[in-house]
């Protein structure tokens, strides 16, 4: 006897049950699913079948993250110190927030506002939209999402004393002059 026709045999003299809650779970979203690359989810005439048709399909199928860029791993031995990370982002936020509340003083733009609390700046460009600055610690970087060049994270660079995107070399101050200065229509000086 085959182990197909003795699993089928033996079903059929158990007695039905209510399914598990993850069979149950399981089965209510095989309608969402069946859309996805052509999969068909299995009938739910066997429990087991079905959620091992489900963990097949969730483990095998490529994830939208694994498609992602994701940043590079970080090695604990390269990070500053975090005393002087802080000194160092503190010293250039706070740099930033000085440089752009005298550049809304001479740019009369509607909507520009500067915002600076729980160690984040937010420059509000109004209609241009609006950066935001802020340190992340654990990974000793400044952070930036910018409404021309999205997300961003920098590190610093001690030979170029400066805070540099690894993925595209750009330096934190150049890349906020070109991007503000354009939308703006003035030019600004942060280095």
């Amino acid at each position: 006897m085959s182990l197909r026709v003795a699993r089928r045999l033996l079903l059929e003299r158990v007695p039905r049950r209510a399914p598990p809650t993850s069979t149950r779970l399981a089965a209510s979203v095989a309608p969402s699913i069946a859309a996805v690359d052509g999969f068909s989810p299995p009938t739910p005439r066997c429990p087991l079948g079905l959620l091992r048709q489900y963990r097949l399909f969730f483990s095998t199928q490529p994830s939208v993250l694994d498609q992602a860029q994701n940043p590079a791993v970080v090695d604990p031995r390269s990070l500053l110190p975090e005393e002087e990370f802080h000194r160092l982002a503190d010293e250039t936020i706070h740099d930033l927030l000085e440089k752009f509340e005298e550049y809304g003083d001479a740019v009369q733009l509607d909507g520009y506002e500067i915002d600076y609390g729980n160690h984040v700046l937010t420059l509000n460009l109004g209609t241009f939209g609006t950066y935001v600055i802020n340190k992340q610690t654990p990974n000793r970087q400044i952070w930036l999402s910018s409404p021309v060049s999205g997300p961003s994270r920098f590190d610093w660079d001690a030979t170029a004393n400066t805070w540099v995107y690894k993925r595209t070399k750009a330096n934190l101050l150049q890349l906020l002059e070109e991007e503000v200065g354009k939308l703006c229509g003035k030019p600004i000086t942060l280095c």
